[in-house]
């Protein structure tokens, strides 16, 4: 295998190892980012309940306005009570008395509803803001605890990578060049190996003339299907 090639193998095997911690920096995050979308969706419960209180204010508000405008009107039924001259007059003032206290009566009953209503969605929240306490304190500790894991997650990387930048230094750079345009789009499987004389990429079937090029290993040879850079696999 000529020394170009095991060059870029060494790259590729290199990136490989950098791409491959990035999962565990993933893992070590999982159950912080759980935790975070677990406040989130308490802080909207809780916003939820705010507006959905306010709602129900305007409701109340609603109603005391119903009772004074239903006083206001019993007021004047009385008086004109009092200065009644038929029993026609009085019966049906006394009808409009019955209409005015049963609104009346509604109204209250409404209004105690809704203030049952306003005090247990009150205390819900009140669990809901003990549960966030709670839940920043659990998110404060994952962070640290996370911190520390990918700093040492990412120290490995800068190592990989520093081995990477010392063997690009010794490389070609036009070859180096090339390989990161194949990588661009072929990822950790820009360069791979030929197995049943097959693409390691593609697993399309080469051609005899290529793959014995490739089993010469004199230059570097593309796969003529998907463009990988192919290698033969040492026994």
């Amino acid at each position: 295998m000529n020394k170009h090639l095991e060059q870029l193998i060494q790259i590729s095997n290199l990136d490989k190892e950098i791409d491959s911690l990035e999962p565990k920096i993933q893992l070590k995050r999982s159950e912080l980012d759980k935790t975070i979308r677990s406040k989130e969706i308490k802080q909207s419960e809780f916003l939820n309940l705010e507006e959905e209180k306010k709602d129900i204010k305007l409701q109340i508000l609603r109603n005391e306005q119903v009772l004074q405008d239903v006083s206001v009107k019993l007021e004047s039924i009385y008086k004109k009570i009092s200065e009644v001259r038929s029993e026609r007059e009085l019966k049906a003032l006394n009808i409009e008395e019955e209409i005015a206290k049963e609104q009346s009566s509604q109204a209250n009953q409404e209004i105690q509803r809704l203030q049952n209503t306003l005090d247990h969605k009150s205390q819900t929240q009140k669990i809901i803001q003990d549960e966030i306490l709670k839940l920043d304190e659990v998110i404060n500790d994952l962070e640290k605890k996370v911190s520390k894991d990918i700093e040492e997650i990412k120290a490995q990387q800068q190592e990989i990578f520093d081995k990477k930048q010392k063997l690009i230094v010794m490389m070609d750079q036009k070859l180096i060049s090339f390989y990161e345009k194949v990588r661009k789009w072929a990822k950790n499987s820009s360069v791979v190996p030929v197995r049943k004389q097959a693409c390691g990429g593609c697993f399309i079937r080469i051609n005899d003339r290529v793959y014995t090029e490739i089993i010469k290993s004199t230059d570097i040879i593309t796969c003529p299907h998907c463009g990988r850079i192919l290698y033969e696999e040492s026994n």
